[in-house]
C-alpha cells in the first residue's frame, strides 16, 4: 500500500502535469492566434475549457505572464499580449542585434554536423504543404526551427537564454502572425538558404549581416503593413 507521503507525491505529480499540459495548450494556442490578441482571460471560462481546476490553472497563467504572453492590468485582470506598433519596431530591433551575434558565433562555433542537420531542417521548411502552396513559413518551435537552432549553436548560453528562453514564444507568436504576408515565405526561405551558405563558409561577418538583413527585411514588412492598416490589430511575419 501507498504511505500518505507517497500519495501526497502522487497528487502533487499529477498536480504538475496537468498544470504542465495546459500551460502548453494555452501557449500554443496564444502563439498560433487562437486566442487572439488582447484577449481578457477568464480563469472560469478556461478551466471548463481544459476541464482542470483553479490550482494548476492558474500555475499555468502565472508562467504565460513570465513569458509576456499574458499581461496582468490592474482592475482589468490578464489579457493576452497586445504590442503596440513601438513595442513591436523594438522588439525586431533587438532581434536583428542580437541574432545577428547569435550568426556570427554560430559560423565560428557549430560543427560541421550541426551545419548538416540546419540544412536538413530547411529541406524540412520546403516540403511543408502550407510553403509549397505560397500561404505560410513551416513553423514548428525547437530544434525544428531556424532561427532556434543558429542561437542554440551560437554556444553563448546567456544569449540562448535570452532569444531562446525569455523572449522566444512572444517572438514565435509575431513571427507566425505575419508568415502568411504575400511573397514573404519564398524570400525568408531564399534568406535562410544564404545565411546558412555564410555559416558553412565560417563566414561570421557576412553571417550576422544577412541575419541582420533577414530580420531588417521582417521588420519593414510589418511597417508597411501599419502604413496600409494603421488602426488594425497587426497578424503576421516570418
Amino acid at each position: 500500500m501507498l504511505d500518505e507521503a507517497e500519495i501526497a507525491g502522487s497528487m502533487q505529480d499529477d498536480s504538475e502535469t496537468l498544470s504542465e499540459n495546459v500551460f502548453r495548450r494555452i501557449q500554443a494556442a496564444i502563439v498560433k492566434g487562437d486566442i487572439a490578441p488582447g484577449s481578457k482571460i477568464s480563469e472560469p471560462e478556461l478551466a471548463r475549457t481544459y476541464g482542470i481546476s483553479r490550482g494548476p490553472l492558474r500555475e499555468a497563467i502565472h508562467r504565460l505572464e513570465g513569458q509576456r504572453l499574458l499581461v496582468r492590468i490592474p482592475h482589468v485582470g490578464a489579457r493576452v499580449v497586445s504590442l503596440s506598433h513601438a513595442e513591436l519596431i523594438e522588439l525586431y530591433e533587438i532581434r536583428e542585434s542580437l541574432e545577428g551575434m547569435a550568426c556570427r558565433l554560430a559560423a565560428e562555433r557549430m560543427t560541421t554536423e550541426e551545419i548538416d542537420e540546419l540544412r536538413r531542417v530547411l529541406d524540412t521548411h520546403e516540403r511543408d504543404a502550407a510553403f509549397q502552396a505560397g500561404v505560410g513559413y513551416y513553423q514548428q518551435e525547437g530544434d525544428f526551427d531556424f532561427h532556434y537552432r543558429i542561437i542554440q549553436g551560437s554556444g553563448n548560453q546567456t544569449l540562448a537564454q535570452m532569444l531562446c528562453g525569455d523572449m522566444y514564444q512572444l517572438v514565435r507568436m509575431y513571427r507566425i502572425q505575419f508568415s502568411a504576408t504575400p511573397n514573404r515565405p519564398r524570400q525568408a526561405f531564399a534568406e535562410h538558404h544564404r545565411i546558412l551558405d555564410a555559416i558553412a563558409e565560417r563566414d561570421g561577418e557576412l553571417a550576422e549581416l544577412l541575419m541582420r538583413r533577414h530580420i531588417g527585411a521582417s521588420k519593414r514588412n510589418i511597417e508597411r503593413h501599419y502604413q496600409a492598416a494603421p488602426h488594425s490589430t497587426a497578424r503576421g511575419e516570418k
